[in-house]
């Protein structure tokens, strides 16, 4: 008798398991060249910008001028929608703080989390707990 293989089908992973794609493809910068509530914004974008766009070559980055107006980072998510922070009177590293945000943020609306724990697939034995059943004798 020989030895085979099973013939199996390859398992396929849910909800992108496996894979990572960023949900934030573009970031566009907005400031003025004289308000004073972009001085922080003007700072960013000459020092920590280009570090941030070398890091993240995956997200499109706009840098554009807009005057009398108080500075803003726009973030487009590929959901298409867009989230918007002002950075009026921010400094450079809080700026950073805000732009990872927008980075990172997946481009949904927020909504309340009722259960903390969501599944497509219930467990057939139900929720354990310790007080379920005879419990640990000391």
């Amino acid at each position: 008798m020989t030895i085979r293989a099973l013939r199996t089908a390859v398992s396929t992973g849910q909800n992108g398991v496996g894979t990572f794609i960023l949900q934030c493809h573009k970031l566009d910068f907005h400031y003025c060249d004289w308000f004073g509530s972009s001085k922080g914004m003007n700072g960013f974008i000459k020092s920590l910008l280009p570090k941030f766009a070398a890091a993240h070559p995956q997200i499109e980055i706009t840098v554009s001028p807009r005057p009398n107006k108080h500075p803003v980072v726009i973030g487009h998510y590929i959901n298409g929608r867009q989230k918007a922070i002002c950075m009026r009177n921010m400094e450079p590293l809080q700026i950073l703080k805000k732009v990872e945000l927008l980075r990172d943020a997946s481009g949904e609306k927020l909504k309340r989390v009722t259960k903390p724990v969501q599944s497509i697939n219930p467990s057939v034995r139900g929720v354990w707990s310790p007080y379920h059943g005879e419990g640990m004798r000391v």
